[in-house]
């Protein structure tokens, strides 16, 4: 799972923010979730369905995407302090020291002028959760793990001989064709 710069894994092709792609020599590199204002309107969005406070907005992302991104504080309290400056939202009385907001008549304007794009983030977040569940399976990711062990251990064999080694690439390769068929 993405928490603040830390890696994980289950975001699959199609390019868009957040998800991997290959660079041009072959490498799987991160794209941001959010291009520019992005995550400002869905904030917007869910503050404009309840009133919320921050770590309560981090939450509720990484539900809509199934875990497979939460966004950093670091990156929601200042957007959340954009918002406030904006206008279109407001600090409202909670318990303790967390700030509550809420949508302005301003944000709701916002958001009317954004709905379209707003409904199509809302969408992409809900997409990410779904194919995180398609493919983010435990024994899978147990399975994956035993198989890179074994390999790390076999390969790691200065005594391996090279027959060996085309056997190791043949059963991959026979393991993806099968998986591949199913």
């Amino acid at each position: 799972m993405h928490r603040g710069g830390r890696g994980g894994h289950g975001f699959g092709g199609r390019g868009f923010g957040g998800r991997f792609r290959d660079d041009d020599e072959g490498r799987s590199r991160r794209r941001r979730m959010f291009d520019s204002g992005e995550l400002r309107l869905v904030l917007l969005k869910l503050i404009a369905d309840e009133p919320r406070h921050g770590y309560d907005l981090i939450r509720q992302i990484e539900e809509l995407t199934g875990g497979a991104y939460a966004p950093s504080p670091g990156v929601i309290y200042p957007t959340l302090t954009l918002l406030d400056d904006m206008g279109l939202i407001a600090a409202t009385e909670s318990d303790g020291a967390k700030k509550l907001f809420a949508i302005t008549d301003a944000g709701r304007a916002e958001l009317d002028a954004n709905k379209d794009g707003i409904e199509r983030l809302i969408a992409r977040l809900t997409e990410v959760g779904e194919e995180r569940q398609r493919t983010d399976s435990a024994s899978v990711r147990r399975a994956m793990g035993n198989l890179k062990a074994v390999l790390m251990n076999r390969l790691g064999d200065r005594d391996l001989e090279e027959a060996t080694l085309h056997d190791i690439v043949a059963l991959i390769d026979e393991a993806a064709q099968k998986i591949e068929r199913l």
